[in-house]
């Protein structure tokens, strides 16, 4: 068993987690059930599979948790990228967070990598 709240990517997830929090609140009560659940639900699967991974024994199937992690990863950047063309989120706003989501993508996935090799 290892200490996820030790990992990099972990720490990054769970910023992230609270910035998408954050920036939920922009969007109108009609989205509570489409976009708002989506995006909130991907986000907070992201540490989420990191801390689940980290229970499990075998390297194969710590490396699949934190490979679904990175798949939240894409679908909220997806999310993100929907929302700004919709125009519930800015440039800004997507500017701001694009770059933390891809930063968590490649060190979850570079931690994969490790876990694996």
């Amino acid at each position: 068993m290892r200490n996820f709240r030790l990992l990099d990517c972990w720490k990054l997830g769970m910023d992230i987690v609270k910035d998408i929090y954050v920036l939920l609140e922009k969007l109108p009560l009609s989205e509570n059930f489409g976009l708002r659940s989506q995006m909130s639900r991907a986000a907070i699967s992201m540490p989420s599979n990191i801390a689940e991974g980290c229970g499990r024994n075998g390297k194969k199937e710590m490396s699949r948790f934190f490979e679904i992690a990175v798949s939240s990863a894409f679908e909220l950047e997806t999310q993100l990228l929907a929302g700004q063309l919709i125009g519930y989120f800015t440039k800004e706003d997507v500017d701001n967070l694009l770059p933390v989501i891809q930063n968590f993508q490649r060190k979850t996935n570079s931690y994969r990598l490790k876990i694996i090799s």
